[in-house]
This record gives structure tokens, sequence and C-alpha cells, in this order.
């Protein structure tokens, strides 16, 4: 039997964490520093004398994408949050949680500026820098979870049909350098390895981070991503899996970043909003796309709305497992969470939140009551 609190990752791993779980702790911590950092940059840009009203636009634009996305997050993972726009500790040091709807309005206005603020066009060739297109994504999954899917199936066929991306149609180069990709972060130094990449890598005895079995058998064997996706690791009398999205551990990395963003989910949340709004036989083809380069036949358009949700529920995972949280997002979104029951280790209904840190409500009072189940 698991004895919580022996490591942060574990716990979390065996779904044991505590309120002084290190990760739920440095979670919260680090992002709310970049709040900080954020709101800083924002208020130094606004009293600028010297930056173009171009310039201006763009880091302001930037630092509200960045904001918005962390407080997304955050939200997400702990459930309602404090929200600031501040710089002063005092009055920081003393707020209390937002209520989900006025918190929600915040950042779809938030992300709302940042659309008008940053330009279409990269800040460089890498993409390591958000543009437009990068805000139209957040901004579509802000109002899907407002139930705004008309406004937000606009912002998906912007980005969808925008010349500046193409589909990938080779499933040996998803995760490298391409048209592809709407927003990725390049490794620490130079020709160092992803983050991802040496994460999830293991020779023998298996990681918290290794593939669930359960996933694993929901690839059929004519399914490409089961070679490129995941990778067989024997270990003693068992077999364990590990993601292998990323690969390139070697000394020279020239085209692998960590990918944030790409197409495909714009494409997997345009398809959802379809189907929800009864356009079934536009959203197929979305669906299709991914099932196609990985060797598989195409969905039939004739698909009733169940039906086709159902498909795609099963081709978004087998796609984007591993990928910033979006299954866990997703299934919190459809409200299929206690799915988990059968697949993960000592999942309860209170596991759709962490527990706030405890060290945070002890310096913040005002922050109370813990989240249920804590």
């Amino acid at each position: 039997m698991y004895t919580p609190g022996i490591n942060g990752v574990s716990d979390i791993f065996y779904n044991a964490q505590l309120s002084n779980n290190s990760v739920v702790t440095n979670v919260w911590t680090n992002a709310y520093q970049q709040i900080y950092a954020s709101n800083s940059i924002i208020e130094g840009v606004r009293n600028s004398k010297s930056l173009s009203p171009a310039v201006k636009d763009r880091i302001t634009g930037e630092a509200l994408f960045v904001r918005s996305l962390l407080y997304f997050y955050l939200h997400q993972i702990y459930g309602e949050i404090p929200y600031t726009d501040s710089t002063d500790y005092t009055v920081n040091s003393q707020l209390s949680r937002m209520p989900k709807n006025e918190f929600m309005t915040r950042i779809e206005t938030d992300m709302s500026e940042a659309v008008n603020l940053i330009p279409t066009s990269y800040r460089n060739a890498e993409k390591i820098y958000p543009n437009k297109y990068a805000a139209y994504l957040v901004l579509a999954k802000i109002k899907m979870l407002l139930n705004k899917n008309n406004e937000a199936e606009v912002l998906l066929q912007t980005i969808v049909q925008a010349s500046n991306y193409s589909f990938q149609n080779d499933i040996t180069k998803v995760f490298q350098a391409g048209s592809h990709i709407i927003w990725q972060l390049k490794p620490g130094n130079t020709n160092e390895a992803t983050k991802e990449a040496i994460l999830y890598n293991f020779t023998a005895a298996p990681l918290s981070f290794m593939v669930n079995p359960n996933l694993v058998s929901q690839f059929s064997n004519n399914d490409l991503r089961k070679q490129q996706y995941i990778t067989a690791v024997p270990f003693q009398t068992q077999t364990n899996y590990k993601i292998s999205k990323y690969r390139n551990l070697a000394a020279s990395n020239p085209n692998e970043y960590s990918v944030i963003m790409r197409l495909e989910e714009a494409q997997f949340l345009l398809a959802e909003v379809l189907i929800l709004q009864g356009k079934v036989s536009e959203a197929i083809p979305l669906i299709n796309k991914t099932r196609l380069r990985a060797g598989l036949s195409a969905l039939p358009v004739s698909l009733t709305a169940s039906a086709a949700m159902d498909e795609l529920r099963i081709e978004k995972r087998k796609e984007l497992f591993s990928e910033q949280g979006i299954r866990f997002f997703d299934l919190k979104r459809w409200g299929l969470l206690n799915q988990l029951t059968t697949v993960k280790p000592n999942w309860k209904t209170f596991h759709v939140q962490w527990p706030l840190p405890a060290k945070e409500l002890l310096l913040n009072p005002k922050l109370n009551p813990q989240n249920e189940g804590y």
C-alpha cells in the first residue's frame, strides 16, 4: 500500500496528494510569481516614455496572454482562486478567491484584449513567442467553458483556415518544427534535448510518467501512433511503456522543441463545437485527419452526434496524450473525470481539484475554506 508524503510526484500519481505536497505548492507559487511578473511588465510598458505604440501593444498583449493562460490552468487545477492585475503586495497578500463566473469573465476579457494587441506574425521563425492565433486558441477554450460554442467556432475556424498553418501528414515529424506548430518552447540550452524527452525516458524500472496500460490497449496494432508515440520497455517479468513523442536525446537537437500548441488541437476543438451545434458532417473530416495519418480508416460523415462525440474523445486521447494536461482538462469539461476511477489508483470524486497549498492558507486565511476532501 502506498504511503502519502514520500514524494511530490508519486503522491499525485497515486492521487494521494495532501495540501503540503511539494508539487501542489510549487505549481501555485511559480504560477503566481509569473502572474506578478506579467503584471509588472504591463505596468512598466504602460508607463514607458520611449517604447513605440506598436512595441507597447505587442509586449502588453504577450503579458496578458501569459497571465490569462496561467489563470486558466490554475483555475482548472485548484478551482476558485484569487485574481489580481496589481503588483501591490499589500493588496495581493489579502485576496479572497474569486467566484467562478466572475473569474472566467475576467480572463475572457483579458485574453480578448491580448488577441487585439498581439500581431498574427511571429516575433521570430522559431515560434517561441505566442502570436494572435495562439491567443485565439486559448480564448476559444475559455469560451467553450462558458458554453459560448458559436463564438469558439469562429475563433477556431480562423486558426484552421489560416494560411500560416498546414497539417503535418508525416507522423514521424509531428514533434519537429513545422507549419503545424502554433506555439513551442525552446530547450534552455543550445542543442539540448526537450524536457519531455528527458522526463519521459526510462530504460529499466518504470517511472510515474509511463503510459497507462489502459491507453496502450486503445491502440489497434495497425495504428502508427503505437509505433511512434509509445515504446515498450521490458522490465523483469512485465512490459512497461514510455512516452516517445520526443525522441532526440543526442547532443545535437536542431528540430525538436516543446510543443505547447499544435494545429491538431485546434482541429479537435473545432470538431467538438461543431458536433455540439449539430454540424456533424463538418466535424468528421477534422477527426479523420489524425486517423488517416495514423494509418486508420476514415469515419463516415453519417455518424450521429453522439457517436461522433464518442469517436472524437477516443481519437483525441490517442493523439494528444501527455500534452499540456489536455486529457485531464477535456474530461473535466465533459464532466467525465470520474471515468478515472477504473484507470487511476485511489481516484476519488474530490480529486477533480487539487488542495490549496497549506502554506498559502497560513499566509492568507482569506483563501479558506480548503477544497473539499482535503
